[in-house]
C-alpha cells in the first residue's frame, strides 16, 4: 500500500462539480493499493500517518502528531501511485489491485485510520474527483508499506 500524504489547512473533494468531502487541518491522504497488499499493509500504514509528527511545536519544530492536534483526515483513492514508467511512454498499471480488491481494502484501510483515533473523510471511489487542497508548510511525505521491513540505509 503506498500513500502521499500531504498536511493541510484544509482539502475538499468534489465530483461532477459537487462537493463530497471536505476537511480543516489535518491531512489529506493519496492511497493506492497494490495487488499483494492485506490488512497488516492497511493497518501499518494508518497507525504510521496517524502518529507522525509532521505538526509543529511551540517551538516551530516537527513534533506533533494529525492526533495531537485534533486534525481530520481525507483519504482519496490514487491507484496512479502504482505507475510503471520504467518502459515507453505510457504507464502501466499491472503492480496496482483490481478494482473490487482495491475498493475493500481501500474501506478496510478508511476504518484502520478511524480506529486510530482520527476522524476520516473520503473521496469517491472510482470516480472521477478534483481535488483542491492549501498544503501546509507545504509538507509532503510518501509511505510504501513494502518498506517497513526493510532496513534503513547507513
Amino acid at each position: 500500500m503506498r500513500a502521499v500524504i500531504q498536511r493541510v489547512a484544509h482539502a475538499a473533494v468534489s465530483v461532477e462539480g459537487r462537493e463530497v468531502a471536505r476537511i480543516g487541518p489535518g491531512l489529506l491522504v493519496l492511497l493506492a493499493v497494490g495487488a499483494d497488499d492485506t490488512d497488516e499493509d492497511a493497518a501499518y500504514l494508518a497507525d504510521k500517518t496517524a502518529n507522525l509528527r509532521i505538526f509543529p511545536d511551540e517551538a516551530g519544530r516537527l513534533d506533533h502528531s494529525v492526533l495531537d492536534v485534533g486534525g481530520e483526515a481525507l483519504l482519496v483513492s490514487q491507484f496512479t501511485l502504482y505507475a510503471d514508467t520504467r518502459r515507453g511512454r505510457r504507464p502501466g498499471f499491472t503492480a496496482a489491485a483490481p478494482p473490487a480488491q482495491a475498493r475493500e481494502m481501500f474501506e478496510r484501510a478508511a476504518a484502520r485510520f478511524e480506529a486510530a483515533g482520527l476522524t476520516v473523510r473520503t473521496g469517491r471511489f472510482q470516480e472521477m474527483m478534483q481535488v483542491s487542497l492549501v498544503n501546509d508548510g507545504p509538507v509532503t511525505i510518501y509511505l510504501d508499506s513494502a518498506e517497513r521491513s526493510r532496513p534503513r540505509r547507513a
